[in-house]
């Protein structure tokens, strides 16, 4: 006997009617539909937690960029850099409400069937803007080998090679991945990763970069411990490195690390653990990494400090007392700039 969905049947035996079959709830489906809404509850609470965790990222990583550019004090190569990998935490941030904006926009139409222009160029330019902050993460990696390694290098020119990594490594790639799934899996909004061979044309430059990273870690690790042993290290040098040995435990493993976990495992694996850990904590990089990065800096925090005074002096004297306060400030400071300046090569301490 066929059984049919939302009908349910009893048979007649010698022994009078059996029990009915299929069960209620199966014949009416009610235990999918209670999945369904376990599931749908869960990405509702997904959604809002990376959509909280993007926007604090957001506003604190604006603000930094606003710092970093507007104090000429900062305006050196690494804080280049920082601005750089700030600008594509920005930009990973905006992708993701872009995408949610074009692909959820309609909550009666099923995003899976969807096939244009528009939900196709949205999910190339998140994918462009992951690629990008993994790449600038793996840049300032580089970079701070390269200040540890080579003390007397001008860091100036190796600056536009960190931008083509940063930005043209990621255009390369996207740019191939985008003509593979127009020429050979033209299917939905492609935003799927069904076709795992097409997939690793994204996933295989992220994976590469991040394990570069815990290289690069492993490597900054060993030249600090050679750095902090060596008989010639003084007090002021070792009081410097112990930064540059606090300031690399906190940034570096900000760089992505959390990915690893799921490198190699298929992407159906651990569906719920993965999502948390990519969406929900890792939408709250951004945030930190600005923290660390710049809010918590010494060396901004002191000039904040500075100017804020300065407003609020000036703002209280008459025209005629502020010039001699300007010049008995800078006086002063001249005298007493004894601390080590953000862009004299020494990496920022948190």
């Amino acid at each position: 006997m066929i059984v049919l969905a939302g009908f349910i049947y009893r048979n007649c035996t010698r022994s009078g009617w059996t029990d009915p079959y299929p069960a209620y709830e199966e014949a009416c489906a009610f235990e999918e539909e209670s999945e369904s809404g376990t599931v749908t509850d869960y990405l509702s609470t997904l959604k809002q937690l990376y959509t909280a965790g993007y926007a604090t990222s957001l506003i604190s990583l604006i603000t930094a960029v606003i710092i970093f550019t507007c104090f000429r004090k900062f305006h050196c190569t690494r804080n280049y850099i920082h601005i750089n990998l700030f600008v594509s935490f920005i930009l990973r941030a905006s992708a993701v409400f872009i995408k949610d904006a074009v692909l959820f926009a309609d909550e009666t139409q099923d995003h899976c069937l969807m096939s244009t222009v528009a939900c196709k160029s949205a999910v190339s330019f998140f994918q462009f803007c992951i690629l990008s902050n993994y790449f600038w993460l793996l840049v300032e990696g580089l970079y701070l080998q390269t200040l540890l390694a080579l003390t007397f290098v001008s860091h100036r020119k190796y600056f536009w090679c960190y931008f083509l990594i940063g930005w043209g490594v990621p255009s390369v790639v996207l740019i191939l991945w985008v003509l593979t799934r127009q020429f050979y899996d033209n299917r939905g909004c492609w935003d799927d990763t069904d076709n795992m061979n097409i997939w690793w044309i994204i996933k295989g430059p992220i994976t590469t970069s991040l394990f570069a990273n815990i290289i690069i870690f492993l490597n900054v690790i060993r030249i600090l411990v050679q750095k902090l042993k060596s008989p010639g290290v003084g007090g002021n040098d070792t009081s410097h490195f112990m930064r540059l040995a606090k300031s690399t435990l906190f940034l570096i493993p900000l760089f992505g690390m959390h990915y690893t976990l799921f490198a190699f495992l298929p992407e159906n694996t651990g569906e719920i653990i993965r999502f948390y850990i990519e969406l929900g904590l890792g939408s709250f990089q951004g945030f930190v990494v600005a923290l660390l990065y710049c809010f918590l800096n010494g060396e901004v925090q002191a000039e904040l400090r500075r100017r804020l005074w300065t407003w609020k002096t000036q703002s209280h004297l008459s025209p005629g007392k502020k010039r001699r306060v300007t010049v008995t400030q800078i006086m002063m400071h001249d005298s007493s700039q004894t601390q080590t300046d953000v862009c004299n090569g020494h990496i920022t301490a948190v």
